[in-house]
């Protein structure tokens, strides 16, 4: 098999590390390859902060939704969704003459850049995961750092227009990380089409989690489907995040 192909095949998120160092050498090639990654009219709205202040890794095990690991990755990235770079060098620019003399209309960052930031920085994100698996070293996505905008904006001193969209933690991976079961993935059928979206039926749901209905649920819950909607769709974490996202929003687009 193609070496890439293999490196995203055998992937999976590892969330204990050796107590072991990463080179600076090795930091340098991970962040070097986020830096090439694919970006929107090469616009490249992110930035990367490496948190380095044990304390901070600290307060972000607690505002991640209660994560120990993350206190004890020996790298850990904070992707963040960056128009604000922009905005500072449009001012440098002055852009402000430019739009009196040529009756350009104003903006600023609305809901559509917002997005497209976020595509920048997780692209950026997930070529950082890769660069560092083939380097031997493992990783896990943190979507919590959505949650506790505020907390979070004030922690790293988070200028209006950005957004922290994913921390990354680092680590060479334990023995017991390496030999944990991959996580099964939807069957392709279910997930990629041709030409057109596919609503999935009856038929399709009745197999769409077979591997994941052998379980005894607690209380009255009789499905993967019921287990997920009151473990995921509409846990704590859920409503935080809702409620952190569109205070982001609010005060990216006010």
């Amino acid at each position: 098999m193609n070496g890439t192909l293999e490196l995203i095949s055998k992937r999976r998120s590892i969330r204990s590390y050796q107590k072991r160092d990463i080179a600076e050498t090795d930091k340098t090639k991970i962040i070097n390859a986020a830096m090439r990654s694919p970006t929107a009219g090469n616009m490249m709205l992110h930035s990367i902060i490496e948190v380095e202040d044990q304390n901070i890794k600290d307060k972000l095990v607690k505002s991640c939704d209660n994560q120990p690991f993350i206190a004890r990755a020996p790298l850990v990235l904070l992707f963040i969704a960056d128009y604000q770079r922009w905005m500072d060098y449009f001012e440098f620019c002055e852009i402000d003459k430019m739009i009196e003399n040529d009756e350009v209309i104003k903006r600023t960052p609305q809901e559509g850049d917002l997005m497209l930031a976020c595509c920048d920085a997780l692209i950026a994100a997930q070529t950082a995961v890769i660069a560092a698996e083939s380097l031997g070293i493992g990783s896990c996505y943190i979507g919590d750092i959505m949650e506790n905008y505020e907390f979070h904006q004030e922690l790293f001193d988070l200028p209006k227009y950005t957004f922290p969209i994913t921390l990354l933690c680092f680590g060479y991976p334990t023995e017991k990380a390496l030999n944990r079961k991959y996580t099964a993935r939807l069957k392709q059928e279910y997930v990629h089409y041709k030409n057109k979206y596919r609503k999935l039926g009856n038929t399709d749901f009745k197999h769409l989690y077979d591997d994941r209905e052998l379980k005894n649920y607690a209380g009255n819950v009789k499905n993967f489907g019921q287990h997920m909607y009151l473990k995921k769709f509409t846990a704590d974490f859920t409503v935080e995040m809702t409620r952190s996202v569109k205070n982001a929003i609010k005060q990216w687009c006010a």
